[in-house]
């Protein structure tokens, strides 16, 4: 009489096996927002900002008439630009037939909620770019009270430039030569950029530098935030900033495949912060059953409107991404 072996038991046994989860995609961490100066801005598609210059002070010759000149005064403009959707659906049948419709569905609405912060990061950080309204000057340094606000990273590897720790030491200078604070300095890089300072000679060999000793052990940063303070500069990474097309680079060295615009700005309490934006709609869920398709339907929407705000609180160093062993 035969036993219960593999050989007449195969009926028994389920060749494929299926998880009770679903594998879910990772998501990295989004901090441009904290950024942005948002507006109430209740009604209207621009909302208007008066500004005025300074005044110059001027040789007085005795017994002669007073010169009186009046200040520089401007009006700076942003509109509600950005009107977003992200939607999806799941039919009857689906629900009806798969083991995962429950856990499914329950994922549409943080998807899309999340699908809408990404593009929210990511205009966040364009603005400011060449094209983009009040933004630099492609092949330009934007120099500002004679220093540079745009330029091509320091360190050379591999015939593209990636940025060394000379930029942040030039960051710094440019923006107190523009009369920003030296507090708070916030720095929002490429994740490339973590790599090749990380393998810098002066970080790696701790001997030549002690600062820096424990970054072989611990890498230079956890999550998307620099373990070590540089030049002042909290740095953050980001997989959202600009990527440069080629009429954006100020010469070939920084136009590798897919070069990034790297951002340094204070973000000191008082200092108005680089971008001004109105969030018109707030992210919105609608969700409602189609009869005529079988289905249910979810939706999120949102509006807003985000500009660069300050000129001479915002640098930009332009590194190629390629990473090279």
């Amino acid at each position: 009489m035969a036993g219960m072996t593999t050989a007449n038991t195969g009926a028994l046994m389920r060749a494929n096996l299926w998880s009770n989860q679903l594998k879910d995609t990772l998501i990295d961490e989004l901090a441009a927002q904290k950024y942005v100066a948002w507006m109430d801005f209740p009604d209207g598609t621009t909302w208007n900002i008066p500004s005025i210059g300074d005044l110059d002070a001027s040789d007085y010759v005795e017994d002669t008439a007073i010169e009186y000149t009046p200040m520089d005064v401007g009006n700076f403009t942003f509109s509600i630009t950005e009107y977003k959707q992200s939607a999806t659906y799941i039919t009857n049948k689906q629900r009806q037939d798969s083991y995962y419709s429950s856990m499914l569905e329950a994922m549409f609405v943080p998807k899309e909620q999340r699908a809408i912060s990404v593009a929210l990061e990511t205009d966040i950080l364009e603005q400011g770019q060449p094209g983009t309204p009040n933004g630099q000057t492609a092949n330009n340094a934007n120099v500002i009270n004679g220093a540079d606000h745009r330029w091509v990273g320091s360190t050379v590897v591999n015939s593209v430039r990636t940025l060394g720790i000379k930029d942040f030491a030039k960051a710094r200078y440019s923006l107190k030569k523009a009369n920003v604070p030296d507090q708070n300095l916030i720095a929002i890089v490429d994740p490339s950029v973590e790599y090749h300072l990380g393998t810098l000679t002066g970080l790696v060999d701790f001997s030549f530098n002690p600062k820096w000793e424990g970054i072989v052990e611990t890498g230079i940063a956890t999550g998307m935030r620099f373990t070590r303070n540089i030049f002042g500069f909290d740095v953050y990474e980001s997989n959202y900033l600009h990527t440069l097309v080629a009429s954006e680079t100020i010469n070939t060295v920084a136009s590798g495949a897919n070069a990034k615009a790297n951002l340094f700005f204070s973000a000191a309490p008082g200092m108005e912060k680089p971008w001004v934006g109105s969030m018109r709609q707030m992210p919105k869920v609608d969700g409602e059953y189609n009869k005529d398709f079988q289905r249910e339907e979810y939706v999120t929407t949102a509006r807003w409107g985000v500009k660069l705000y300050r000129q001479e609180n915002f640098i930009t160093v332009l590194s190629s991404t390629n990473v090279i062993v």
